[in-house]
């Protein structure tokens, strides 16, 4: 993939407001709208930009409980317990990572008690041998 500068500058408007008119994206970036349209349509069709979609009101995510889960698994279960926590729909990404944990899974869910239900179901996973949770106090920065 062959990403420019003004792609990424693009890139970055469209992660701030991803139904800007592209007009107003182009006088943003100090190019034309067909040049801003076929950037587009490139980023588009070389798989760079996969979709457009919601970005929720900080109102209603800060209402939201959400942590981080760190789980630690037995041997040879990755593939069966990816699946099975893709099937939940409360654990909003899932990272692979080096450490004392094999998996840690960012999870939100509308109540404290309902995210304490969510971890122990996390933990009843066949495969998953032990999870350490941390609650999220705040976001500083997201992007």
């Amino acid at each position: 993939m062959n990403v420019t500068d003004k792609d990424r500058e693009l890139l970055d408007l469209l992660g701030e407001n991803a139904r800007a008119p592209v007009a107003a994206l182009a006088k943003k970036l100090g190019l034309s709208r067909t040049t801003v349209q076929a950037r587009l349509e490139r980023l588009e069709r070389e798989g760079v930009i996969a979709g457009y979609s919601v970005r929720l009101s900080d109102a209603y995510v800060s209402g939201l409980a959400k942590a981080h889960v760190m789980i630690t698994l037995a041997p040879k279960v990755l593939a069966q317990v990816c699946v099975s926590l893709k099937g939940i729909h409360a654990v909003k990404s899932l990272h692979s990572v080096s450490g004392t944990f094999d998996l840690i899974a960012v999870v939100e869910a509308p109540s404290i008690s309902e995210l304490d239900q969510l971890v122990d179901t996390i933990g009843m996973i066949d495969g998953v041998e032990r999870t350490l949770s941390s609650v999220i106090l705040s976001t500083r920065i997201s992007r």
